[in-house]
């Protein structure tokens, strides 16, 4: 494998963006005419907006090529997460499509309305506004580059942790077609078609289409002949572009729809109540909830304009909308009968609009823009719950939560550098952000089965939630570093950046269960508003580095300390609820506060090196490529949901405190191509799923080990390789439901919601091993 923190690149048109965005998909066509290597080996990215060589960047990037990541095999955004420091891309919970993400201890596992992210993911520029149909497959990409630290300034809302940009390729200028094919483990098989062609020669029109699938890890036992984590997704996309004198126009658009089955998880204990057992395969579940019929589906359009006005000044314009909707049948307790089963209707759309003035100068470098976004995000679900020991004779309550939420942002920023000497160079940036959100919160009780948002027969008995409220969070960015350089190849930069990520309205609140917060005996529409609020959280980061390009380009390191202070940090949690007075929990409600604060500090040091070339005959190389990250966070306060402060309790959710990788790539002459061996491996310590640390969900450390033999002819015809991934077959958690207390020690389980114990598990892929074949036109 050879995930490198840099890459070679000619040079790229400054900050270019289709706009296009293909949740499950990400290419473009054409020749790789936009991504060959310099000769010289310099590393360039547009993390600020423009073109600069990475050395010169004042922040910590990874950059991953779009050849790497066909080299090692990467098929999907998350297992990028192997080779970046201090990062966690994980698919959600119960989820195909969903993506939680985390970079220096920040992020968000929450996928429901009204929660935002904490990493911001972009497609050319396009911000993704919601983490469902955003666990990306990747091919035909440029390159990635993950911006780690709060990236407010240029890239605004919901970047507190940082940012993971996709870049696309600009349609080449000759007429190309590419076909790939694959076939592995769990009878996978893909195909993936491009093809491009100019019109005249300022136009030029390109198409691709894909066709992804997989059979099961694992077998849903509940259900015959339906297979647990599977892959059935079909996708297309076709671009134009228009380009003359500096002058280029891209309007693209999308579609995807993915079909695969619901991933359900495997329980970790026996049934309470029915005392099924603890199944052996991992990847196995019973789970019998069948509503809805599985289905993700989005589709999208963008036009991007760039026009240069002079030498100094270029004119951006990037337009976007995006569509999307979800279902899902997500059975918690992964039982046939209704213990704990939660269908789910996700339903999102944006439209966004972004100038940017990019001005460019031998001294004064940097961007003025605005941005607008206008968003809905919707969704409706089920918890059908089980109140009585007869699990299949007497359906019990459902509790469904209905969430509608709108979000209408602007901002203004500006970011600018100015080289004193050229050694000594100052970077200053600001955004201020109106981020207004408009929430409809709907809870009702059925009894009876499912609700009519599922079609079901459930009657409706109570109403234990109805909020409608807007609030409009307003805030400023600021960034700043300074860049010493002894020397062109050297960069000593002091960083200090701040984020932050939207407030908004409990989207599980139940406004029933507002305390008197007054004491005066009576609830008042105020306190029901700031029961069910929660402010913006932020981060100031502090960051001292060097970056270093040695011995002509041979080596390349990074080496990065910093200090954040998270401030208001926003604290979903769930309890159980007995609105009939039984003395058992019939519901659960939300509880969402800014009630803690924390520090997030570590290192990182990043490298790669070339050891040796034309050994072997010319075109031989070797190469290595390695990555460590270190983070200690901390919370200063947490405060429960009871008033109580519990930071000596509470751990940081999905952040090992170590990340490593290590890469290598030998590469000999063979007949009349190249012939590449590429190994890795890749380590996490010890994680934890939630704050509050769990020993039956938490995942022990562990590494995985991954290789490729890949033959390329010289003539850039043709590609074969054979990959392996996961060689050593490691088990490992990457997400989990808890709704029990209890089972340490030999104490008993004991259920919060439901009565069979809902304790499961998501796991990571198993080993697979894949070949893969390219021809080119």
């Amino acid at each position: 494998m050879k995930f490198r923190n840099s890459v070679s690149y000619a040079a790229l048109v400054s900050c270019f963006a289709t706009g296009l965005i293909m949740p499950g998909v990400v290419h473009a066509q054409g020749n790789d005419t936009a991504s060959e290597s310099s000769d010289d080996g310099t590393i360039v990215v547009t993390a600020r907006r423009r073109e600069e060589r990475i050395v010169d960047v004042p922040l910590s990037i990874t950059a991953i090529s779009g050849d790497d990541l066909a080299a090692a095999g990467v098929q999907e955004i998350t297992e990028i997460g192997q080779s970046v420091p201090n990062m966690t891309l994980e698919v959600s919970r119960g989820t195909n499509t969903t993506l939680t993400a985390f970079i220096r201890g920040v992020g968000q596992q929450d996928p429901v309305a009204g929660f935002e992210a904490g990493v911001g993911l972009y497609v050319d520029d396009v911000y993704l506004n919601r983490p469902q149909a955003a666990v990306l497959d990747v091919y035909d990409v440029e390159r990635i580059e993950v911006l780690r630290g709060p990236q407010g300034t240029l890239y605004g809302r919901n970047t507190i942790g940082g940012a993971i940009k996709y870049v696309s390729r600009r349609l080449s200028d000759e007429t190309s077609v590419k076909i790939k094919g694959t076939y592995g483990s769990y009878d996978q098989a893909d195909l993936i078609v491009s093809a491009s062609t100019p019109i005249t020669d300022n136009l030029r029109i390109g198409a691709s289409g894909a066709r992804l699938s997989r059979g099961g890890f694992g077998d849903n036992l509940a259900q015959p002949g339906v297979e647990n984590y599977n892959k059935d997704v079909w996708a297309g996309r076709a671009s134009m572009e228009y380009e003359r004198d500096g002058f280029f126009v891209r309007l693209s658009g999308d579609y995807i729809r993915d079909e695969s089955n619901a991933r359900q998880g495997h329980r970790l204990i026996p049934g309470l109540i029915s005392g099924a057992p603890v199944l052996d395969d991992v990847y196995d579940a019973r789970a019998g909830l069948t509503v809805p019929d599985q289905l993700v589906e989005a589709y999208g359009g963008s036009l991007l304009i760039e026009a240069p006005v002079s030498d100094n000044i270029t004119l951006k314009s990037i337009t976007a909308y995006r569509k999307d909707s979800s279902a899902s049948n997500i059975d918690f307790d992964s039982l046939p009968a209704a213990d704990l089963d939660v269908p789910v209707i996700y339903k999102n759309d944006q439209l966004s609009q972004e100038l940017q003035l990019l001005y460019e100068s031998d001294n004064l470098n940097g961007v003025l823009g605005a941005y607008y976004l206008d968003a809905n995000a919707f969704n409706v679900f089920d918890v059908l719950l089980a109140t009585t020991g007869d699990l299949i004779n007497l359906p019990g309550l459902n509790a469904q939560t209905l969430g509608d939420v709108d979000t209408k942002t602007w901002s203004i920023f500006g970011d600018f550098t100015y080289d004193f000497t050229d050694q000594l160079s100052v970077s200053v940036g600001g955004r201020y952000t109106s981020d207004k959100r408009s929430a409809r919160i709907l809870r009702t009780t059925f009894v009876g089965g499912l609700s009519d948002a599922f079609d079901g027969p459930g009657v409706p008995i109570a109403v234990t939630s109805d909020f409608d409220g807007s609030d409009t969070f307003k805030e400023f960015t600021p960034r700043a570093s300074v860049s010493w350089k002894p020397d062109r190849n050297n960069n000593i930069y002091f960083t200090y950046s701040r984020g932050f990520k939207g407030g908004g309205f409990d989207p599980r609140g139940q406004s029933s269960a507002t305390p008197d917060f007054n004491l005066d005996g009576t609830i008042s529409d105020d306190e029901v508003f700031n029961f069910l609020q929660f402010d913006p959280e932020t981060v100031d980061s502090y960051e001292i580095g060097w970056k270093a390009s040695l011995l002509q380009n041979r080596l390349n390191i990074s080496v990065a300390a910093f200090k954040g202070d998270y401030s208001d940090v926003q604290i979903p949690g769930s309890i159980g609820v007995d609105t009939n007075g039984d003395g058992v929990s019939d519901s659960f409600a939300g509880i969402t506060s800014n009630a803690a604060s924390a520090d997030v500090n570590g290192f990182e040091f990043e490298g790669r090196a070339l050891v040796g070339r034309d050994f072997a005959g010319a075109g031989s190389h070797f190469n290595v490529s390695w990555s460590i990250g270190y983070l200690d966070a901390k919370f200063n306060t947490f405060i429960d949901a009871f008033g109580n402060d519990v930071a000596d309790q509470r751990v940081f959710q999905n952040t090992p405190e170590w990340t490593g990788s290590f890469s290598a790539n030998v590469g000999f002459p063979v007949a009349s191509g190249m012939l590449d061996l590429n190994g890795a491996i890749s380590f996490r310590s010890d994680a934890s799923q939630f704050e509050a640390p769990n020993p039956f969900l938490d995942q022990d450390g562990f590494s995985l080990v991954d290789a490729s033999l890949i033959y390329s002819d010289d003539l850039d015809r043709f590609t074969i390789g054979v990959y392996g991934k996961n060689l050593f077959d490691k088990r490992y958690k990457v997400a989990g439901y808890n709704f029990v207390t209890g089972g340490e020690n030999g104490a008993p389980f004991v259920p919060n919601l439901g009565l069979e114990g809902t304790l499961t598990a998501f796991y990571g892929d198993p080993r697979r091993i894949f070949v893969t074949g390219e021809i080119r036109f």
